[in-house]
Formats: structure tokens, C-alpha cells, sequence
């Protein structure tokens, strides 16, 4: 299989987690875009590193989270190839996503949003069940500080929302 088509495959199969990320760190759309294209970038050059001993969605959360996590704080530079790719290829309509109700998903999205670009990655990936095994090798900590900083931040959340009710 050429590289092209197992990077293809690969975002078809996973666009989700793409979108999520992108979604979870940028609110407006042409920053959107330009995380969308740094993470792209940033998959296609690691693929032929990709070790598969790695869960795939593994290894998608961890470049996909190290790039958002960098995207403001230095300017990414390409010194790739460039790869035209179809424009449809992370589209990502209401349809995919499970409906929620909206007032609880607007308060989660204001939680996330408070917390530093760390936090929201460890929250984000606990809110989408991942194990704190895996969440521990994402980020690159102790699944035993995994533990503490979820608790932590689930117990300032319960706060706010207690102080927002009086």
C-alpha cells in the first residue's frame, strides 16, 4: 500500500478524532483551517515512523493534540512536499457526531474552554473515554498523575457549577 493511499485511509477511517481536536482548540474557522493543514502535515510526515505496537488512534491523538497544543505559541514551518488531498476528505457534518443536549454541551464546551491548552487535552481525552493507560502515553505523563489532575479539575468544575447555581 503507497503511503498516499494509508494516509487516506487513515483520515477517512479517523476524521473524527481530527475534528474533534480542531474543534475543542480553535473556535474560529479560518484558525480551524490552519490547524486542520498542521496537523495533516504533521501526520503525513510521521507516518513512515508510525510504530504499530501504537494503537492508531493513539498515535492521531498524540500528533494531532502536540500540534494544537503548538499552534499559537510558534509558526509552523513546512519543509515537506506538499500533497493535494480532496477538499471532502475531513468533512464532518452534525449527522457524524451523536446528538447531545445542547445546554449540557454548551456548559462542557464553556468548562473546556477556561482550561489551559494541558488540561484540555487530558479532559478532552477522558471525555472520550480513552483509559488512563492510554491518556498517560498521549500526554507523556504517569497514568498516576493522570488520576490527580482529572480529579482535580472535575472538583473545580463541580465548584463553578455549585457557585453558578447559588
Amino acid at each position: 500500500m503507497s503511503k498516499k493511499t494509508l494516509f487516506v485511509d487513515i483520515l477517512k477511517k479517523h476524521k473524527g478524532i481530527l475534528y474533534k481536536v480542531i474543534t475543542i482548540y480553535c473556535a474560529d474557522e479560518n484558525d480551524k483551517k490552519d490547524l486542520e493543514q498542521e496537523i495533516l502535515i504533521q501526520i503525513w510526515k510521521s507516518l513512515d515512523k508510525y510504530d504499530d505496537t501504537y494503537a492508531i488512534t493513539t498515535w492521531l491523538y498524540r500528533i494531532s493534540m502536540n500540534v494544537a497544543i503548538s499552534h499559537y505559541r510558534k509558526v509552523f514551518k513546512t519543509k515537506s512536499k506538499i500533497v493535494r488531498l480532496d477538499s471532502t476528505l475531513l468533512e464532518y457534518t452534525k449527522s457524524d457526531e451523536k446528538s447531545d443536549d445542547s445546554y449540557q454541551k454548551e456548559i462542557l464546551q464553556k468548562l473546556l474552554s477556561q482550561l489551559n491548552e494541558f488540561d484540555k487535552a487530558l479532559m478532552f481525552l477522558y471525555l472520550e473515554d480513552k483509559d488512563n493507560e492510554v491518556i498517560a502515553d498521549i500526554l507523556g505523563i504517569t497514568k498516576t498523575n493522570v488520576s490527580t489532575k482529572i480529579n482535580r479539575i472535575k472538583n473545580r468544575w463541580k465548584q463553578e457549577l455549585k457557585s453558578q447555581k447559588n
